[in-house]
């Protein structure tokens, strides 16, 4: 009898365990869960990044993303990044109930905390750790809420930028087919090319019915200079495909754009808007990247010298020789 009553005993206790372990469990579960409601981009208005103090705040005018007080555009393509993660973040697993933030890269030294705003009320509010090793989710910490949670992504270097990486770097855009005039200066050669617009040669005969055959040839657009000579068309629209989304390596600090004169190359487009963009000698013969100015950019930049070497070939070049006969 006495084995047989240790046995209920036994199998109550484990019964009872097992209940308990449910019970927990679940409960844990619907904690270590909370629920965060999807935030559309387009209601944000102003986010704020911080790392070990210091601060970058973004704001929106006009549906354009502006960089702190200096108002600096900002990259369209790395906000739009940051808004998705910020809007759609969702913890996945709980990893730790308040403790060992450092382990995590959540010590106060590496932490990189986001806020949102919606017009004037905070709609989001976390910290950012370092990605987990499985290279699918990102630890990160909800503020007011102790436990560390595993989110979906590796998102903590699309936070973790400084005030140059995250600005606009685009210095010219415009459509090549929008141009029909281009203009450059080197030193004391001047250059102008204009586009010749495609014409149509009708030519009729007639068949051996009653019907006449119409048979229409047009020419290609092309381009000649401005004395007419030909141009060769493969290498000017080379030329137009790298200024027309010509992007800068880094702005000049502490220098404005009338600071700059005498440029060794000087581009001018027109269209149905004119651009220019004119590029100056290096600093020093060391430098790696030369300054320039455009008129789609309200500050100076640095072109690296793979680009000016591409936007600076000799425009003779672009000329057709006659053939010899």
């Amino acid at each position: 009898m006495k084995p047989k009553k240790e046995y209920i005993i036994l199998v109550i206790i484990i019964a009872a365990l097992v209940v308990y372990l449910s019970l927990k469990k679940t409960n844990r579960m619907n904690y270590q869960l909370p629920k965060i409601a999807e935030i559309k981009q387009k209601t944000i208005s102003r986010f704020e990044i911080n790392k070990g103090g210091d601060s970058i705040v973004l704001n929106k005018k006009d549906n354009t993303w502006y960089i702190g007080t200096k108002g600096y555009p900002a990259d369209p393509g790395k906000v739009k990044n940051m808004l998705d993660v910020i809007g759609k973040l969702r913890p996945t697993t709980l990893v730790s109930e308040g403790k060992g933030y450092v382990r995590y890269d959540l010590g106060d030294d590496k932490k990189i905390t986001v806020k949102a705003w919606t017009d004037n009320t905070i709609c989001r509010s976390f910290e950012i750790g370092k990605a987990a090793q499985s290279y699918q989710h990102t630890f990160v910490k909800l503020t007011g809420d102790p436990n560390i949670y595993q989110a979906s992504g590796v998102f903590r270097g699309k936070f973790d930028q400084t005030v140059e990486e995250l600005r606009d770097k685009a210095v010219l855009a415009f459509e090549q087919k929008d141009i029909s005039e281009l203009h450059i200066t080197k030193g004391k050669e001047s250059f102008v090319f204009h586009r010749r617009h495609p014409s149509v040669e009708v030519k009729a005969g007639k068949t051996t019915g009653t019907k006449e055959k119409a048979t229409s040839k047009k020419e290609e657009t092309g381009w000649q200079t401005a004395d007419g000579k030909e141009v060769d068309v493969a290498k000017l629209n080379r030329l137009l495909s790298t200024l027309s989304k010509l992007s800068c390596q880094k702005y000049v600090a502490d220098r404005t754009k009338a600071d700059f004169k005498n440029p060794i190359c000087k581009i001018g487009l027109k269209g149905s808007k004119e651009h220019t963009l004119s590029i100056f000698a290096k600093k020093d013969k060391e430098a790696k990247d030369f300054p320039a100015i455009s008129s789609e950019n309200d500050y100076p930049f640095f072109l690296g010298k793979w680009q000016v070497d591409q936007i600076m070939k000799n425009p003779n070049e672009m000329i057709k020789r006659p053939e010899k006969s």
